[in-house]
């Protein structure tokens, strides 16, 4: 059976070879590989990829959108997590006065926002594709003085 290279899929596809192992790093299209270890896509990727780019126009949503979906499928805990979150209803803490609760929660906030890393603290610079263009992260000037 004919098969396409990365390079002649992407071409194929409109994905670029870097989207095309991005989607394939997520989990949504995987291509089998060639004796050598390259890429080489069939009907079936391409048709896939097809599909996701007509899901993604469809429902104007991101690769990560549906990247998200997929885990959320694979991760109970995550799943249940966020049910619970979406049918939560605000609720006063039993030992906080109404009239703190305000408060209280500022506090809260603040605590979280405190536990944050700030700008000036480096972060690890890796390139995360979002939808279907990918972020890219400059260097911190100072790091290359």
């Amino acid at each position: 059976m004919d098969r396409l290279t990365i390079q002649e899929a992407a071409e194929t596809t409109g994905w670029s070879p870097r989207m095309l192992r991005y989607i394939e790093q997520v989990g949504l299209v995987a291509a089998p590989r060639s004796s050598s270890g390259y890429r080489l896509y069939g009907p079936e990727e391409l048709q896939r990829l097809r599909t996701l780019r007509e899901l993604l126009e469809r429902f104007n949503i991101g690769l990560t959108d549906v990247g998200f979906s997929l885990r959320l499928r694979r991760d109970e805990p995550l799943h249940e997590a966020l049910e619970e979150w979406f049918t939560a209803e605000p609720t006063k803490p039993e030992d906080v006065p109404a009239a703190d609760w305000l408060r209280w929660e500022q506090h809260k906030h603040q605590s979280l926002l405190s536990d944050l890393p700030t700008a000036a603290e480096a972060a690890p610079k890796v390139d995360v594709p979002t939808g279907a263009y990918p972020v890219i992260r400059l260097a911190d000037p100072e790091e290359t003085a």
